[in-house]
């Protein structure tokens, strides 16, 4: 968290293979830990109703940023497992394994030229950007996978 920092952030959940499921930003001085519950509950579980399975997050692998107790408790109770590094216990370069595909997908979007420099005045405009950006990175995906 930087209190004087202006702008926002960019919070982005992720699959295994780095398409972005879901974005949202929040202002530049809250701390990145209070951006992922409303992500987890925004993300919807995907329903079979053949043979009635709901599709829901198995692990969620995180940085630094996100090791709280309560965070822990409430991933736990959701039953997603939870794999987030440790302030002062566990390094960095362990979770690295599985982080550089967040970090892929965020260079990924940061690579639109409306979004790395933040041009937009208002939240909704630049959020609306950021779906539309994650959206492209889906489709472009999806065409690389086809031909």
């Amino acid at each position: 968290m930087d209190r004087g920092k202006p702008g926002s952030k960019m919070h982005i959940l992720s699959d295994a293979n780095g398409l972005p499921l879901l974005v949202g930003i929040s202002a530049g001085n809250t701390h990145d830990s209070e951006g992922l519950k409303p992500m987890i509950e925004g993300h919807q579980t995907r329903h079979d109703p053949h043979n009635g399975r709901h599709f829901k997050p198995q692990r969620l692998h995180a940085d630094k940023a996100y090791d709280r107790a309560d965070l822990r408790r409430w991933l736990r109770w959701k039953r997603i497992g939870v794999r987030i590094a440790r302030k002062g216990i566990e390094s960095s370069e362990r979770l690295g394994r599985r982080r550089w595909v967040i970090e892929r997908t965020m260079s990924w979007l940061s690579g639109y030229r409306r979004l790395s420099p933040r041009y937009e005045r208002h939240p909704r405009n630049y959020l609306a950007f950021l779906g539309l950006a994650a959206a492209l990175c889906c489709y472009k995906r999806l065409v690389r996978l086809t031909t």
